[in-house]
């Protein structure tokens, strides 16, 4: 087993703004079979945040990575974010605001604007800042790019502190393909970069999910002075985080939850320009994160979620929604190896047990 990256209690880094998108905790004696209403374990669900804050890292609550659309309904939801933002140190939470208590189908623009404006409320409530979550449903109804635009420009123009904007591409989710009204990249870039520069004083930034550093530093290159872009990228977030010596990207990722120890470490030398450090804590992460993203990336949170029960955040490899079959033993046998490779298996004794004991329950003698 290889060392695992030291860890300790940190004040946030100085030099950017990072958020670690957390998973839930099903609860093991809940019915959290597919479909059926998600029954979390509360406590090893903060106590994950908790671990994430002591490390300085921020919370993206109730992203994708809780399973959004994927076990975690929308009564859960709420709750979550109740819960989260009354512990949150200093504000260090922002939660999404999406549209998913809405049905499939059958719904207007007007719909949208409703659901949206019910979960911005929560966030509001709450006190956390809101990150306005792609829409599935705005996707569906939207006919052109004007559409989207109006569903924004009035939630912005009506939230009453600057949002983080979301785009995620579909290989996150099929149902956002042609987001923005548009399936041409340059054509959506052009509505997000119009769609941030006429609402300016309520855009704190966007975060950016497409696996392409490339589109990724094109629109940070269009982005207007004090408008930070969020790397979603959870294949090139060493050199999006780095910058080019003229921008850089903060953070907003799931993969942060699952390295959290290496991102910390990472973070605190970049604080002090070590870019040999930096480089050298970050680089064996990035195998692992391709893995645990690899196509189909949607079933991502399966390979967060094991890596935390292996080390010890939560007593079961179980997750909402039974999602916890979403990847192949395989898979994660290649998943726990790069995980020790990039010493984020904090506890490697009880790592190798726990994996050991999933091998014997899949009818292989370990």
């Amino acid at each position: 087993m290889g060392t695992p990256v030291a860890q300790g209690t940190y004040q946030p880094a100085s030099s950017r703004l990072a958020f670690a998108a957390a998973h839930v905790v099903a609860d093991p004696l809940g019915d959290n079979s597919p479909g059926a209403p998600a029954v979390v374990d509360w406590e090893h669900t903060l106590e994950f945040r908790r671990h994430l804050w002591s490390l300085g890292l921020s919370v993206a609550e109730a992203m994708d990575t809780a399973q959004r659309g994927m076990g975690l309904d929308w009564a859960a939801t709420q709750e979550l974010i109740r819960r989260s933002a009354a512990e949150a140190p200093d504000g260090r939470i922002a939660v999404g605001a999406g549209t998913d208590q809405l049905a499939a189908d059958n719904n207007s623009l007007e719909d949208v604007v409703a659901a949206y404006e019910e979960q911005f409320s929560v966030a509001e409530a709450a006190g956390a800042q809101p990150i306005m979550m792609a829409s599935r449903a705005l996707c569906a109804v939207a006919e052109s790019a004007d559409d989207y635009r109006k569903v924004y420009d009035r939630l912005l123009t009506q939230s009453s502190r600057p949002v983080i904007l979301h785009w995620l591409g579909p290989m996150f989710d099929p149902a956002l393909e042609g987001y923005w009204g548009n399936g041409s990249f340059d054509a959506a870039l052009k509505t997000v970069v119009e769609l941030i520069n006429d609402n300016i004083e309520k855009v704190d930034g966007i975060k950016i999910s497409l696996l392409d550093a490339s589109k990724e530093v094109a629109l940070r290159n269009q982005l207007p002075d004090g408008v930070r872009l969020y790397t979603g990228d959870d294949f090139n977030y060493p050199e999006l985080i780095r910058g080019d010596g003229q921008r850089h990207s903060d953070a907003l990722l799931g993969i942060f939850a699952a390295i959290a120890p290496a991102a910390a470490a990472a973070l605190r030398a970049l604080d002090s320009n070590d870019l040999e450090t930096y480089e050298r804590v970050f680089a064996p992460t990035v195998p692992l994160a391709r893995q645990i993203f690899s196509a189909p990336t949607y079933y991502y949170k399966t390979g967060i979620a094991f890596l935390a029960w292996l080390n010890g955040f939560q007593p079961g490899f179980t997750m909402v929604g039974g999602l916890q079959t979403g990847r192949s033993l395989p898979h994660l046998a290649d998943t726990f190896r790069l995980a020790d490779q990039a010493g984020v298996l904090t506890n490697p004794e009880l790592a190798v047990d726990r994996f050991r004991q999933l091998l014997r329950v899949s009818g292989i003698d370990a």
